[in-house]
């Protein structure tokens, strides 16, 4: 086991983006991303240029309040922002979708105090904040937890492994799952929030998967004592923040990344195609190269305006728990994680191997795919299709939202 070292700058100027709007502010997020993101691929480790330059166009600070001094986006420029990052590395959207996830439900369940001293810090960029919600045996499962903790004085004492953290090695505060101390099912959790200095970290294990290679979701052991004002929400009440908060923002942002991801992938063929060298090495006019193109196009606005739909339903629900909602917001990730990796699929059959299938193609088809494989496992379908059945029982009118 290694120790883990903490990354977060001390201070940072100004604003240097100044009356930027979060779109522009990410593009020059994904601009820094391009040009490293193939090392990152290669090498399986973390993207700490695009995480600088999160910080620095305060862009960790998105959905922050303004009276905090953060961005105050709403959901609909987040998605925009996480499509954006989506279309330079799928794994640097990610990252920034969880940590705003993270963000919302401080913004809506932590204590004022803490809201007064955390998110002015998140807003300013000095605060990347990690999700630690995996436990070895259940998965991401939300709803439970097994790993409990014990009080000493006013604090909880908090000894949690977790197989995956999405960049938890570089994250300067963590949200933690646990049952509380007098939790009497493992369906008690609490979420409480740590900071870097707060806990003693430990690595274990390697990272590397097939796809999401910059995500660096790594394993942590997280011990230490945390003030009970760190409680996110009431003690064992957790489950009210999964289903207003992480759930739907999950499903949203992840799916915003996934589609960013394929359109970038489209974007970057159809300019190889329409390239002096690809117009002498395709045929423009082909049946089948069009069909193709026009297939995976029709996948990425489908896809598009699910997601425009769902965001603009979940706004709209007076209670986002209802079934109809929960099976919007799941079908939109179903749907996603599917339609997304079919679409960059059907391009790399539409421009052949030495275009679709190298890695040292300019399409970047071969990392798009691979990345989106990760989709349908990332809270496995499987699972959300068992949902589903339970849920399409409780609507028997079925009124569609």
């Amino acid at each position: 086991m290694t120790a883990v070292l903490p990354t977060a700058p001390e201070t940072l100027a100004a604003d240097p983006f100044a009356g930027r709007s979060p779109l522009q502010r990410a593009r020059h997020v994904a601009e820094v991303t391009a040009v490293h993101a193939p090392r990152h691929d290669d090498d399986a480790d973390f993207p700490v240029e695009a995480l600088a330059a999160l910080r620095e166009t305060r862009l960790l600070g998105l959905t922050v309040p303004t009276e905090y001094g953060g961005l105050g986006a709403s959901t609909g420029e987040l998605l925009d922002v996480c499509v954006e990052l989506g279309r330079a590395d799928m794994s640097v959207a990610m990252i920034l979708g969880m940590h705003c996830q993270q963000v919302a439900a401080v913004v809506a369940h932590a204590s004022p105090a803490l809201r007064a001293t955390l998110l002015p810090e998140i807003a300013a960029g000095r605060r990347y904040l990690a999700s630690v919600t995996t436990e070895a045996g259940k998965g991401g499962h939300l709803l439970t937890a097994g790993s409990r903790t014990d009080r000493s004085g006013s604090d909880l004492v908090v000894d949690r492994f977790a197989p995956i953290v999405t960049g938890g090695a570089h994250a300067d505060g963590f949200l933690i799952t646990v049952q509380p101390p007098d939790a009497i099912s493992p369906s008690q959790v609490s979420l409480v929030y740590a900071d870097r200095d707060q806990l003693s970290i430990e690595q274990s294990g390697d990272w590397q998967p097939m796809g999401m290679r910059a995500s660096h979701s790594v394993a942590l052991r997280l011990t230490g004592q945390l003030p009970e004002r760190q409680v996110i929400g009431e003690s064992g009440q957790f489950s009210r923040i999964a289903v207003e908060i992480f759930g739907p923002l999950a499903h949203l942002a992840w799916s915003a990344a996934w589609l960013g991801t394929a359109a970038g992938a489209l974007s970057r063929v159809v300019t190889l195609l329409r390239s002096p060298a690809g117009r002498g090495r395709f045929d423009l006019g082909s049946e089948l190269l069009l069909g193709r193109l026009s297939a995976a196009r029709q996948k990425i606005d489908t896809v598009h305006a699910l997601l425009r739909h769902t965001e603009q339903a979940v706004a709209a629900a007076p209670d986002v728990s209802a079934p109809r909602v929960q099976l919007l917001l799941n079908a939109l990730k179903i749907g996603a994680s599917q339609e997304c990796h079919a679409a960059v699929d059907t391009l790399v059959e539409a421009v052949g191997l030495r275009h679709g299938y190298l890695k040292d193609s300019a399409t970047r088809l071969e990392a798009a795919l691979r990345d989106l494989r990760s989709a349908p496992l990332n809270y496995s379908n499987d699972r959300l299709h068992q949902a589903d059945g339970r849920l399409t029982l409780m609507d028997a009118e079925v009124r569609l939202v």
